[in-house]
Order: C-alpha cells, then sequence, then structure tokens
C-alpha cells in the first residue's frame, strides 16, 4: 500500500466569476489505484477529469473529500500537503522541457540536492529505462515527438516519485506513434514499480496503458472498471456510448434465452434476467454481428471503413436500421451490396 492512491469523495468547485455561480466539476468521485499498478480518468473534453489530476497534484484546493498517497493524507478539507512534498512527478501534454539544457540536464533537474555522482547514476538509469542514454547530450529540438515524451517521463521517474501523473500525454502524437509509445510506457511504468494515474479522452490509449478505467461525466465517476467490461459490461447508456463502437437494437425477451429482434430470434449464450414480453434496448458491437453468405438475414452495406485486417461495415437492416460488423479484409463489398449476417451474442448488454 506503499504508493497507492486512494481518492474519497472528492468534491471540487471554482469560486464565481463576476455574476456566474459557483461551478461544481467534481462531485463525491471515489477510487484507489494500488500500488504498482496504472489508473485512468477518461471522459470528454470538460468532464473534470484535468482538474481532479490537478487535485491530487496538489495544484488545486479541494471543496471536501479526502486524497491519500500510500497511507498518507495530502489534502482534505484541514490539510494541504504542497506539491513538492507529495512525492508525486507530473507528465504533461506539453512535456514541459526546457529548451536550453540538453537531455541530460533535462532529466537531472530536480536532482539538484544529489551529489554529482549520484545525479550521474540515477539519470543514466532512468534514461536506460526509456532507451536513451545515446541521447543524452541532444537538445529537444533535436528530438522526435516521441523521444521528447520519453524524456519527460524519464524526468518524472528520475526523482522515484510515489506516483506518476499523466495529463493527456500522447495528445500531440500522430496515431502511430501514439500506439507504440503507449506500449512503451506502460513497460517503463511496471518496470520501475512505478504508480501511475493517467487522463485522456482516448480510449484506445486508456486500453493500452490501464490496469483500471474510470469514466467521468460531468464531475461524476459513473463507472470504475477493467477496459473489458467497459466495453463489454458497461453500467449505463453513456458508458456504452463512450466506450467503442456499437448501436442499440430494439429487441423483446421470448424466454431468458431467447430475443425477437429485427435481425430475427437471438439466441443468447447466458440468460437474460428480463421477464418475458419487456422491450429492451440491446446493445451490439461490431464484433456481436458476423459476416455470414449463408445466412438468410442480409444488409445492405451503407458505408465502409478500412482498418488493414479487417473492414468496419456500417450496414442498413431490412427495417432501416443500422449495425456494425467487423469483416476480415478478403471481404471487400461494395456500397449498396446486400450481405448475409447473424448475430453471436455472449452475453446481454441492454437498457
Amino acid at each position: 500500500m506503499t504508493n497507492s492512491l486512494t481518492v474519497t469523495a472528492l468534491n471540487h468547485r471554482y469560486p464565481p466569476r463576476g455574476r456566474e455561480a459557483p461551478r461544481q466539476t467534481l462531485s463525491d468521485v471515489s477510487f484507489q489505484i494500488p500500488a504498482g499498478r496504472v489508473g485512468c480518468l477518461l471522459g470528454p473534453s470538460g468532464c473534470g477529469k484535468t482538474t481532479l489530476l490537478r487535485c491530487v497534484a496538489g495544484l488545486e484546493p479541494l471543496g471536501s473529500g479526502e486524497i491519500r498517497i500510500g497511507q498518507h493524507v495530502v489534502a482534505d478539507r484541514s490539510v494541504h500537503v504542497e506539491p513538492e512534498h507529495r512525492g508525486v512527478g507530473v507528465v504533461f501534454q506539453d512535456y514541459a522541457l526546457f529548451p536550453h539544457l540538453n537531455v541530460f540536464d533535462n532529466v537531472g533537474f530536480g536532482l539538484h540536492k544529489a551529489s554529482s555522482s549520484e545525479r550521474r547514476r540515477r539519470v543514466e538509469e532512468v534514461l536506460d529505462l526509456v532507451h536513451l542514454r545515446d541521447a543524452m547530450h541532444a537538445y529537444p529540438h533535436e528530438l522526435s515527438g516521441g523521444q521528447q515524451q520519453r524524456v519527460a517521463l524519464a524526468r518524472a521517474l528520475v526523482v522515484k516519485p510515489k506516483l506518476v501523473l499523466f495529463d493527456e500525454p500522447f495528445s500531440n502524437l500522430d496515431i502511430e506513434t501514439r500506439q507504440r509509445l503507449s506500449a512503451e510506457v506502460r513497460a517503463t511504468l511496471l518496470e520501475a514499480k512505478a504508480t501511475a494515474l493517467l487522463v485522456t479522452h482516448d480510449q484506445y490509449e486508456a486500453f493500452a496503458l490501464a490496469d483500471e478505467i474510470g469514466v467521468l461525466r460531468a464531475g461524476e465517476l459513473v463507472q470504475w472498471d477493467t477496459a473489458y467490461n467497459l466495453y463489454h459490461r458497461p453500467a449505463s447508456r453513456f458508458v456504452a456510448d463512450f466506450v467503442g463502437e456499437g448501436v442499440f437494437l430494439p429487441a423483446t425477451i421470448i424466454d431468458a434465452n431467447h430475443l425477437d429482434s429485427e435481425l430475427g430470434v437471438l439466441t443468447l449464450t447466458d440468460p437474460t434476467q428480463g421477464a418475458r414480453g419487456d422491450h429492451i434496448e440491446l446493445l451490439l458491437r461490431p464484433d456481436d454481428v458476423v459476416h455470414d453468405d449463408a445466412s438468410p438475414t442480409t444488409a445492405k452495406v451503407l458505408a465502409r471503413a478500412f482498418r488493414g485486417a479487417e473492414f468496419l461495415y456500417t450496414l442498413e437492416l431490412p427495417g432501416g436500421r443500422s449495425v456494425l460488423a467487423l469483416v476480415p479484409s478478403h471481404h471487400n463489398h461494395r456500397i449498396g451490396e446486400a450481405i448475409g449476417i447473424r448475430v453471436e451474442l455472449d452475453h446481454v448488454v441492454a437498457f
């Protein structure tokens, strides 16, 4: 528990400006990240995730609630430990590197109290960790965006923080670099045995980095869970809409293992809890809809997005509703073409 993060019933509001009323930004937010794990706050712009990160860092006061790092309370209504005394490292969105310092001096900036030999040992150690030892004499403008991001991570880790905070760390990078770097950063954090909290609006970034993810909506934490459960077992329609892709299809419960829908009678692997005759909105993910030339049920291709190994097809059902399907890319169907489909549901997600 030494380096765990525990946030309990956290509330925050910005004071009124002029004639504006006070603005509530966080409402009773609670979650825990065990030591050595990576957590993430995921949500749209303006949902309060960066404000929460600033509260954890000590850059923003709480309205009420409590923040603990390990066993130590660093913030509540009567306690406010200053940022420099929390043992927290922060990786900012713009990296905040000093342009006039080389990589070695940027990384070692926070070690001014260490001896020169200890400073060199620690800096070289973390540069090895982020695979940048050969670039220690380079300046930020000589580095790629991905390399700059790794320098920022090394600077955060060199002081051996109890907790590392990431504020939208990959938003300035292209998609390919972002995906590669997400895996590298996670491996680095695991090797350093660091506890970390990431805030992002990018679900794929969250999936790649975090052990558990909290979805924020208008300052409220609506679900804290694994990526798998957020995708396959969303706690609300907002989470279902925000995480992953999918559509809602009206259906009627026939019995515990069967639903009647526009796609015909659907057989369920796991029984539904609803009553016979109940009308539901069934969540269909693209991987629930399978391309099958032998199926009597057909749908017309409205749109397609090439994803390398797969196409994401938008399909129109005979009744006019649309569904999504992931199809291997050697099935190259034209817009307007009718293709056979069937539904494979491991479990029901319905609202």
